[in-house]
């Protein structure tokens, strides 16, 4: 899962929503020096990771993709179901998209002091782009794959891969929708 889909996951509190984001951002080094607050989203995070990259509905979504983008797959269905969470957030929260993710912009000011500096520009980006709200349409979608093409060694363009997804657009919803209420449900019986 990608970002908006570890928020909605993670705890409500702001420190365990900004512990559940820094997994993708810092090194283990850098995780394990967290303060206490911030630790119970990285545990939640590994948590979501593990039970979303061993689901047969993922792996399916993974399956759909071929040719060049075969490889960047599981990156590319985390993206693409953030997309359908965005699209159906109303089923899944009473709290408008809008509005949560305004909070969870809010949180990053509020707990500035104990993100690590390393972290602290790409969540700056994430709030002054509206990365959270962007993932509703198919130009945010490009641009988050762009983002995430850059990090690579080799940079990867994977903006590309949207054709695909248009191509497969309902079965991955479809798998999406069969999977996130199993994930939910999951998380929400997982201890801590």
């Amino acid at each position: 899962m990608n970002w908006l889909a570890h928020l909605y996951l993670s705890d409500p509190t702001p420190a365990c929503r900004i512990g559940n984001l820094l997994p993708d951002l810092l090194p283990l080094s850098g995780l394990a020096a967290l303060p206490p607050e911030f630790q119970q989203g990285v545990a939640r995070h590994r948590r979501i990771d593990a039970f979303t990259d061993t689901h047969p509905l993922v792996k399916q979504s993974i399956g759909r993709f071929a040719g060049p983008f075969r490889r960047y797959a599981g990156i590319l269905t985390d993206v693409f179901y953030d997309h359908f969470l965005a699209k159906e957030w109303a089923v899944f929260s009473p709290q408008p998209l809008p509005e949560f993710a305004a909070e969870v912009y809010a949180s990053f000011t509020t707990h500035r002091a104990d993100i690590p500096v390393e972290a602290q520009a790409a969540l700056e980006n994430m709030r002054e782009n509206n990365w959270l709200c962007s993932y509703l349409t198919s130009e945010g979608l490009a641009a988050a794959l762009a983002r995430i093409g850059t990090r690579f060694r080799r940079p990867v363009e994977l903006a590309g891969a949207m054709p695909a997804f248009e191509l497969h657009y309902d079965a991955l919803r479809s798998d999406f929708a069969a999977f996130f209420p199993e994930l939910v449900s999951h998380m929400a019986g997982s201890a801590l």
